[in-house]
């Protein structure tokens, strides 16, 4: 598989990367199948979060022994168990204290900051936590995920290695307003939700469901290529990984046998041609509308609360 350079870090990341969110509920026999036939294939970027389920520990017995096969990424912010606020400073360290634990290592590759906002980033404590688990050798690396504006202030800072955020066919803000200035400062960049959660599959979708901004938007944006499922997705992860200084696309899935079939699709290439790529930003920038990333940030917020429905 592909691989490409991490920014200034020195990593060399494979193109299609395990994002973990979707496992939180699974059991530990799917996993094993799923990440083992994964690293063997050649995928060495796993992600996931502090607020992921059960992901974290699921991950950590896993992949025991494997260690130098992949490179390991986790997120902080959320309390997720513990008895503070959200991005208290304490309850952060004790929770990268606890990621650690969970995902059985000595240390992560990166340790991204999960959505936080400018007010609290502009506070300074929550950057200083990361700083300081840097210095004593928990993480590699600290990063920021998220978009918007806040993404943007995030990156403005200077502080971070990696940038993680939300680039699909069906969500392109940060191809102009995040990414071009991320490049700039010589950060890692990570699309996630790349093929905006296949949400085109459904002939309904909840108003509740993780996709259901997506679902709505591509009813809109009427891609042609979407008439066929598979060319669909394949067209949508090449989009992804064409986007100018992206290194790597976190696909995540709870079925083991999607790693396989997403990685074909990949065998000739992760880019789309220059005319394919434009014809999908030029149907983009003549169809969305101003109020699409307002309404995906409310979503958000009822995601973090728990009340959250995966359609994949």
């Amino acid at each position: 598989m592909e691989r490409r350079t991490f920014g200034q870090t020195d990593m060399q990341v494979s193109i299609q990367g395990f994002g973990g969110a979707e496992i939180g509920q699974a059991d530990q026999r799917t996993v094993d199948r799923l990440l083992h036939s994964a690293v063997d294939a050649g995928l060495n970027v796993i992600d996931t979060a502090e607020c992921y389920g059960n992901s974290e520990e699921l991950i950590g017995k896993s992949l025991v022994g494997r260690r130098e096969d992949y490179y390991l990424f986790t997120k902080c912010g959320h309390a997720s168990g513990f008895d503070y606020s959200d991005w208290d400073p304490v309850m952060l360290k004790q929770s990268i204290d606890r990621s650690l634990k969970r995902l059985k290592v000595d240390y992560v590759d990166v340790i991204h900051l999960h959505s936080c906002s400018e007010e609290i980033l502009r506070q300074g404590e929550v950057i200083e936590v990361l700083k300081r688990a840097k210095e004593q050798g928990k993480t590699r690396y600290i990063g920021y995920s998220g978009d918007h504006t806040d993404a943007l202030y995030a990156i403005k800072t200077g502080v971070f290695d990696s940038f993680e955020t939300s680039v699909n066919i069906a969500d392109q803000e940060a191809i102009e307003l995040t990414v071009p200035e991320a490049v700039k400062r010589g950060m890692g960049v990570i699309a996630k939700r790349p093929i905006a959660n296949v949400a085109w599959k459904n002939d309904i979708v909840s108003e509740q469901a993780y996709a259901y901004p997506y679902w709505v938007r591509l009813k809109e944006l009427k891609y042609d290529f979407l008439e066929d499922i598979q060319l669909g997705v394949k067209t949508a992860l090449k989009f992804a990984l064409s986007v100018p200084g992206v290194a790597t696309a976190i696909v995540g899935t709870s079925n083991p046998n999607r790693w396989e079939q997403n990685a074909t699709m990949l065998l000739d290439g992760g880019r789309l041609s220059q005319d394919e790529y434009n014809e999908i930003r030029s149907r983009w920038t003549e169809v969305a509308k101003t109020d699409w990333e307002a309404k995906f940030k409310d979503l958000l917020k009822v995601i973090r609360s728990g009340h959250i429905i995966f359609i994949m």
